[in-house]
């Protein structure tokens, strides 16, 4: 008998579901998405959520079992309780998304079954070392720089999750020479500085006259001198994050994706000319930073993984 896990995503601009079997790929026909956002009511975020979670149920194959549902959130979480409050969703402070989701399934499905919520970086990572970029690495970060930045963490062959399933949120280490202010409440994190948004937002104040992250891809592209200084600023930021990262934990590998990652074939190289400059501590200057090895399913095949590789996860 077929087995699938119900995976989950949900970011700053859309929700995602599908059903992913036990050897990470997603079943044709079954991912749906829903469109999230600042400007989402609770109500509209939870009716994104029902309806991205019974699509992708309906899919599932007559005589297969769903075994579990895993679920990937933007952060900050509180583990124990199974509550979200993602910073660019302002409506949903502690929403109960975990429980929300299991008496949904239950309802449709006539039956519980395993619910695991952790914050969407950890998801990434763990998809990566199951079956992207990270395969066979016992130190690994997962780092996503997109509408937000975060990550998730594997240390010593193990998914980290610390005690509010918060570890790993790179996105709101502060990083030298910036000020922008951040939503958490910080100065200069590394999300507030370098994420898809923020980067279109400090080039328009520096005379650039682009709207989003793709717009800015296109003028680096064409050679505009602040669409280059924007990427090259932002990819510094990374850089100093992740090594600081490194210096706390002691990395191997750093993965990154996420749409704005893209946003110039260099960037990663930026962000290397950064780390390198940590070289008087060889420790950290050794973390090798690539391309994330998954393509747009890698959020999904992570909260799978959730279910799929328990193992994994503390």
């Amino acid at each position: 008998m077929s087995v699938f896990a119900l995976a989950v995503d949900l970011g700053g601009t859309k929700i995602e579901a599908a059903l992913v079997d036990p050897s990470g790929v997603l079943l044709a026909g079954s991912r749906f998405r829903a469109p999230t956002g600042r400007a989402s009511s609770s109500d509209q975020l939870a009716a994104s959520a029902d309806s991205v979670v019974a699509q992708a149920l309906e899919a599932l194959p007559d005589g297969a079992a769903l075994v579990g549902v895993g679920i990937g959130s933007a952060g900050p979480i509180a583990v124990d309780r199974g509550l979200v409050s993602p910073l660019n969703l302002p409506s949903w402070r502690d929403f109960p998304l975990r429980d929300h989701i299991a008496a949904l399934v239950a309802s449709l499905r006539g039956t519980a079954v395993p619910t695991i919520l952790r914050m969407d970086g950890e998801c990434i990572t763990l998809a990566e070392h199951w079956v992207g970029a990270g395969q066979g690495v016992d130190n690994l970060m997962g780092m996503v720089v997109s509408t937000g930045i975060g990550g998730g963490l594997i240390l010593g062959g193990m998914a980290v999750a610390g005690p509010t399933g918060n570890a790993g949120h790179i996105g709101h280490i502060e990083v030298g020479g910036f000020d922008e202010a951040c939503l958490c409440g910080g100065t200069g994190c590394v999300e507030a500085v370098a994420s898809g948004p923020n980067t279109a937002r400090w080039a328009r104040s520096q005379g650039w006259v682009g709207e989003t992250g793709e717009d800015l891809a296109a003028s680096y592209a064409a050679g505009d001198e602040i669409a280059i200084t924007a990427v090259r600023r932002s990819a510094r930021a990374i850089g100093q994050a992740i090594a600081s990262a490194t210096a706390l934990v002691d990395l191997e590998v750093v993965a990154v994706g996420g749409g704005f990652s893209h946003v110039a074939p260099d960037l990663l190289d930026y962000v290397r000319e950064a780390i390198a400059k940590r070289a008087p501590f060889p420790f950290v200057a050794k973390v090798r930073v690539i391309p994330s090895g998954l393509s747009g399913e890698g959020p999904l095949i992570g909260a799978a993984a959730l279910v799929h590789r328990a193992d994994f996860v503390a």
